[in-house]
């Protein structure tokens, strides 16, 4: 996913109100080095494209309540339980309001995105 990702990076990469934020699904593995690993490997400027890890629960809930990428409901009791990998991309606007979500394995979602974004960034 983050190949697809990288299409988006690559058309906006230097605008001045663009940011992509990546949250690993396993931050139980994904300690801040392997993520300064990863992010090093893209070959991206990390101000544009950040990738992120910390707590699980807070990780998994802001994918199910913020961004809504996930149903609250696929919560398991005990957190060591759950695991979360979706496709979803959230479009967030300066706000801080979720926009609109795209499957990030379509391109057709992807080419949507793209145009989304050119707008909000006119805004």
């Amino acid at each position: 996913m983050n190949q697809n990702m990288r299409q988006v990076y690559d058309k906006f990469k230097g605008e001045k109100d663009f940011l992509i934020l990546s949250h690993t699904c396993d931050p139980d593995n994904d300690s801040v080095p392997i993520m300064k690993k990863y992010s090093d490997s893209m070959q991206v400027d990390t101000k544009q494209w950040v990738f992120l890890t910390g707590r699980k629960d807070s990780l998994y809930n802001m994918a199910r309540i913020s961004y809504t990428i996930d149903d609250p409901a696929n919560n398991l009791t005990d957190i060591k339980d759950q695991f979360l990998h979706t496709q979803f991309w959230a479009l967030v606007d300066r706000n801080g309001d979720v926009r609109k979500i795209y499957d990030g394995l379509k391109q057709r979602e992807i080419n949507l995105l793209l145009e989304d974004i050119a707008k909000e960034l006119k805004r």
